[in-house]
């Protein structure tokens, strides 16, 4: 009997996480540019009625409701967790396509759905002492899931640093040779926008459009830096606002910074090269070695063993 209650309970959850996740995507839809397209499709619209009407099924009975579910978990959820989740989304590149509000949905929705799932395997386990830690279980399956997008997005985040890290010397390399020829910094990096399509030319190609929306150069730079999470970036930005304060050559400023970067590029290189001997070690100690045993010692360990039988039916 007590599996037909879960599995109604499962059903539940999933049904009212999928309407959150729904409703929170749906409050980010513009509904006037969705009246104005199906003006265009049809001019023949007569009311509002008429307008509802045509709408899909989706946008008029189970968004609406959906929208509920997603105004019940932003009422819940601390601003402090919603402005840690866009900072990480800002880092990993992924806020153009999800929101803070879906992945803290998205934490809770994997932690019930896992826990209970859990449970529910557990409990179908023949042996009665995987049985009576089965609550044990389910709470470390619910930990995992809760806990399944944050390494997730951990993990974009460290890709996507790494590759700005990577692209950052040659791009200062870029700035400096721009500024020295007389091109003012905008200019600059208005053409390592032109002349890359990477992360990091699309961090600087946000920062001239904040720019031309009117936000001072030092404060999009800063943005910059914070939306990176780089030290490296972070050292530039602030070199250059100084130099911009101080009325220091923008010019010399970048040099220092190009050497800097092309030194700790070297490092880094350096240091992943003493670190290969110790990351080689576990393959050729499980899988070089023993298949170099097998192909030299495998023919002689037939000629013992037949040997050894010729032996022992001639004795």
């Amino acid at each position: 009997m007590w599996v037909w209650w879960v599995l109604l309970l499962t059903l539940l959850i999933g049904t009212a996480v999928f309407l959150v996740i729904v409703g929170i995507r749906a409050q980010q839809t513009d509904v006037e540019t969705r009246v104005l397209e199906l003006l265009k499709e049809d001019e023949e619209i007569r009311s509002i009625e008429d307008l509802e009407l045509r709408q899909p099924f989706m946008d008029r009975v189970i968004l609406p409701i959906a929208r509920r579910f997603g105004d019940f978990v932003l009422r819940f959820t601390p601003q402090r967790v919603i402005a840690a989740t866009e900072l990480d989304l800002l880092r990993a590149g992924m806020r153009a396509r999800w929101d803070p509000t879906v992945v803290v949905t998205a934490r809770i929705a994997l932690g019930i759905g896992l826990f209970w799932l859990g449970f529910f395997l557990v409990r179908l386990s023949p042996s009665p002492n995987v049985r009576r830690s089965a609550l044990l279980l389910a709470l470390l399956f619910g930990f995992l899931g809760f806990y399944l997008p944050v390494l997730f997005i951990k993990s974009r985040i460290a890709r996507r640093q790494k590759e700005i890290l990577k692209a950052f010397p040659d791009a200062l390399d870029l700035l400096t040779i721009c500024v020295q020829a007389g091109l003012g910094f905008d200019a600059a990096m208005q053409k390592l926008v032109e002349k890359w399509d990477n992360a990091l030319s699309l961090e600087f190609a946000r920062v001239l459009r904040e720019i031309q929306l009117g936000k001072p150069r030092r404060d999009a730079l800063k943005d910059m830096a914070e939306r990176i999470g780089l030290s490296e970036v972070s050292s530039f930005v602030a070199a250059v606002v100084q130099a911009e304060q101080l009325g220091v050559s923008l010019s010399n400023i970048l040099q220092i910074q190009a050497d800097a970067m092309r030194l700790r590029r070297r490092q880094r290189a350096e240091e992943e090269a003493h670190k290969a001997p110790v990351k080689m070690l576990f393959p050729l100690a499980f899988l070089v070695m023993p298949s170099l045993f097998i192909v030299l010692l495998g023919p002689s360990l037939f000629i013992l063993l037949r040997s050894g039988v010729a032996a022992m039916f001639g004795g």
